[in-house]
């Protein structure tokens, strides 16, 4: 079982920039996709990004050219760095392995809020 610790959210005003980071308690090398998640208040949680153990990465249409993910093996660390964030990106943000169908179980996430 591994789990997940989600740091770096916050209040940012619109257009401004986040880097959110997911520590995880084991070794992700073995991981073929990792992904990033959120939720905002009363709505599904849904999949904003995956990367895949090779590099190749995916992205839901809503923050294509905005987000990026990317990670580190060696420090079994996955990132996601989002700029000219907008108020719909409110959300409380999670990272876990695996797409469509997570692996583990969730972290307590990190919040996200865009306003000014």
């Amino acid at each position: 079982q591994v789990q997940f610790v989600e740091s770096g959210g916050g209040l940012v005003q619109p257009e401004g920039s986040l880097k959110l980071s997911c520590a995880a308690s084991g070794s992700i090398f073995s991981i073929n996709l990792m992904a990033w998640y959120r939720q905002a208040p009363g709505k599904q949680r849904e999949l904003v990004a995956t990367i895949a153990s090779g590099g190749s990465t995916d992205y839901v249409n809503s923050v294509k050219g905005r987000f990026a993910i990317s990670r580190d093996n060696a420090k079994n660390t996955v990132y996601l760095q989002m700029n000219n964030l907008k108020p719909e990106d409110t959300a409380v943000y999670y990272c876990n392995a695996g797409g469509f169908i997570p692996l583990y179980s969730w972290g307590q996430g990190t919040q996200v809020t865009v306003s000014s």
